[in-house]
């Protein structure tokens, strides 16, 4: 199924059913975006296990760190 079909499929139901479509919708966006953020705690947590991050206080120094 391709996506305009779902869009026309979606049209024909009932307000009841589109909302709850919203509602699912919004659960699996939220669920997604909470596993990306476990990614990239994880990520970060291997960075800082193998010395790849750098820390620093200095603005201009953060703004070049920021730029490589």
């Amino acid at each position: 199924m391709i996506f305009t079909d779902v869009v026309e499929a979606i049209k024909g139901f009932s307000i009841e059913e589109k909302l709850q479509i919203q509602l699912l919708l919004q659960q699996y966006l939220r669920e997604e975006r909470r596993e990306e953020i476990y990614q990239n705690l994880q990520s970060a947590k291997r960075e800082e296990e193998n010395g790849e991050l750098t820390f620093s206080k200095n603005i201009d120094e953060l703004k070049q760190l920021m730029e490589e």
